[in-house]
């Protein structure tokens, strides 16, 4: 699998999940826009990438800001000649104490639905003008079922992503895009996380993962990568679990 000559721009990319992606995206011949909202903390991931001998750069990228992704689209455009690829990864956590707070719940749905609304919106027509490419966003286990501790507005941001995904995957084969959903399951905790980094909470939460374990930020990368890649070139409109069988097999407790 290769991603020579390819130019992705990544959301949330300065850590965890995104930082992966990025780190394996670059090192499959790719060059990468790492798009988020931590500066410096991008900045460290891309020159590390570069001193590893891959190619990288960084956009300031609130993706709640529509304007963040226009110039985040240009740039990356302009810095590369074209842009093959938007990875829409960049959320925050469904998993703090009060899980009907309606602050967080409007927070959620800005993030993580809206946010990846207009990374399609402005990436799909810069990928159509370099002949084709792809567009992957990362959903969860949580827009799938229902889950305990969760937030409900997590559940609701992740599941609008999977529709947001198919019906892109039809809205924009005429151009040549594919359109695709990764659904995480369990993962090491978020920077955002609060329950679910509770040390006594996290072994409850894999009872429910037929492989007994929890999932590496790698692991998805690969299934990000993958799905980006010509090797991937009919597959469109798929949600991809990378859950350890989370939504295969859950067992009466």
């Amino acid at each position: 699998m290769t991603l020579k000559g390819k130019t992705f721009l990544i959301s949330g990319a300065a850590s965890g999940l995104g930082e992966s992606t990025a780190r394996l995206m670059a090192s499959l011949g790719a060059n990468v826009v790492i798009g988020d909202i931590l500066d410096n903390e991008a900045l460290r991931v891309a020159e590390s990438i570069i001193s590893d001998g891959g190619s990288a750069s960084t956009f300031h990228l609130d993706v709640r800001n529509e304007p963040d992704w226009i110039d985040a689209v240009n740039f990356a455009a302009s810095r590369y000649g074209a842009l093959s690829g938007l990875v829409s990864n960049a959320g925050i956590s469904g998993m703090i104490p009060d899980v009907m707070d309606t602050e967080y719940f409007d927070r959620l749905l800005a993030i993580h639905a809206r946010g990846t609304f207009l990374g399609i919106k402005h990436s799909a027509p810069a990928i159509a003008r370099t002949g084709g490419g792809s567009i992957v966003a990362i959903s969860s286990i949580a827009g799938r079922v229902g889950t305990e501790h969760v937030h409900m507005g997590y559940n609701a941001a992740k599941a609008a992503i999977l529709l947001l995904v198919k019906s892109a995957a039809g809205y924009y084969a005429k151009d040549n895009i594919r359109s695709n959903a990764v659904i995480p399951g369990w993962m090491p905790p978020m920077r955002t996380s609060v329950s679910s980094a509770d040390p006594e909470l996290r072994p409850k939460l894999l009872k429910s993962v037929p492989l007994g374990r929890t999932g590496l930020f790698p692991e998805v990368a690969e299934a990000v990568a993958f799905l980006s890649s010509d090797a991937a070139s009919y597959i469109n409109g798929v949600e991809l679990p990378v859950d350890g069988g989370f939504l295969a097999y859950r067992a009466f407790s």
